[in-house]
């Protein structure tokens, strides 16, 4: 997984880094944005974008954030709440528009 949305997105959901995505890859949850890690092409535009440092390469993940690994990828791989089947590759964000919906540990996940 090149880059992963860590804990300062949560409840922020700037938004500018959906605009420094040419691969629209970053797709929009409840709670935080989620990167495909099938669909992004490590070019860091997002992570240049993000205002509030969110952004890091998986390489540049503390220890304590090595959970935001796990649920970047669950988020395109299980089934989420109020769906049916997982988002998969879904081909791009602007297309699919928001999911009103997060993995478990972000749902739950306390500032």
């Amino acid at each position: 997984m090149p880059f992963v949305i860590t804990a300062g997105c949560i409840d922020v959901k700037d938004g500018a880094c959906l605009e420094g995505c040419p691969a629209d890859c970053i797709y929009e949850g409840g709670r935080k944005m989620y990167i495909n890690p099938d669909e992004c092409t490590d070019c860091g535009a997002c992570a240049v974008a993000c205002p509030v440092g969110a952004v890091l390469s998986d390489d540049r993940i503390k220890a304590k954030d090595q959970e935001f690994l796990d649920s970047e990828a669950a988020f395109f791989t299980n089934i989420l709440p109020g769906r049916d089947e997982p988002l998969g590759e879904p081909g791009g964000a602007t297309r699919l528009g928001k999911i009103k919906a997060d993995t478990p540990f972000v749902a739950a996940y306390e500032k």
